[in-house]
């Protein structure tokens, strides 16, 4: 950590060298957050944190600062606010890393975000005034320094830790490893990746990082898909994702029964055996931890734990 402190119970236990598992939450297009508040009740005591997305694939919902503190306030689930810079110039995210401190709120992850012609408001202006390095980097001289980018003084600046997203399945692995090296040397603390299938992209992606000197925590996120459907997205929608046929095809083949309760068990099961075979690879690597992206699907957790204990 860039400041030698620790503010949250994620950095505690990184520091601890645990190996952590973090969900994802997803607040939707909606007035109400309740299914989300839900949501983080199940996660509690199987996740140390949860990841609040903001905007995810550019539409527009529920944005993840007030989302993270109303989760944190109603449940004591510890939050993770995404920053966005796609939606907000450094003034608007400014506010928010300020306000942030303010409601509490101990993890950020600073993201880029999707470009907003991919959502659901097509004349919505794309800002990028920043992107996830500089962004990264007026968190930490916010909190370290007490200044904003400009030199400016902060009184009792927030106390709050910084991450970064990193895609190990980039079709431009070296590219996109010499841009979290230039994260980190901006001052990112954790990392919490895209979504990995596959045990040959995770060797891959840490044989990258080992060469090039990257250091922090990293935690590879996985995706157990509830349906054929959901998987058949990433498949074909998520840059860098690919998702193994023989998985594909056991959901879809799954998706064919027709009594619910024992179509669930069925993708319960394609899950336990998939993930299981990753996750104990994944113990063998560098790993920090797993970013567990199960929105919706918080039963598959416990199960998925398991495996390493």
């Amino acid at each position: 950590m860039s400041s030698g402190r620790i503010f949250s119970n994620l950095m505690k236990e990184l520091s601890e060298g645990k190996f952590v598992f973090t969900g994802e939450l997803e607040p939707g297009k909606e007035g109400d957050i309740e299914s989300t508040v839900e949501a983080a009740r199940k996660l509690l005591g199987h996740v140390t944190a949860c990841n609040v997305t903001d905007n995810p694939q550019s539409f527009g919902y529920v944005d993840s600062l007030t989302a993270a503190y109303v989760v944190q306030t109603k449940t004591g689930m510890e939050c993770i606010c995404q920053l966005r810079c796609a939606d907000k110039n450094r003034l608007a995210l400014l506010s928010d890393v300020l306000a942030a401190g303010v409601l509490g709120i101990k993890n950020v992850l600073a993201i880029t975000g999707d470009y907003v012609s991919l959502g659901d408001a097509k004349g919505a202006k794309p800002v990028f005034d920043l992107d996830a390095t500089l962004l990264t980097y007026m968190i930490r001289k916010v909190v370290d320094e007490g200044k904003d980018l400009q030199g400016n003084p902060i009184r009792n600046p927030p106390k709050l830790h910084v991450g970064v997203a990193a895609n190990p399945g980039s079709a431009f692995l070296d590219m996109e490893v010499y841009k979290l090296k230039r994260k980190v040397k901006a001052g990112a603390e954790f990392v919490q990746t895209q979504v990995v299938f596959s045990t040959e992209v995770i060797d891959r992606f840490f044989n990258k990082v080992k060469e090039v000197g990257v250091n922090i925590p990293i935690l590879i996120g996985i995706f157990p898909a509830k349906s054929y459907a959901e998987a058949k997205f990433f498949h074909e929608n998520v840059p860098g994702v690919k998702v193994p046929e023989d998985y594909l095809n056991k959901l879809k083949e799954a998706k064919e029964i027709k009594d619910k309760e024992k179509k669930k068990e069925r993708i319960d099961q394609i899950n336990i055996e998939f993930f299981t075979k990753l996750l104990e690879h994944l113990k063998g690597t560098p790993a920090a931890g797993c970013h567990i992206m199960a929105v919706g699907y918080s039963e598959i957790i416990p199960q998925l734990k398991k495996v390493v204990k």
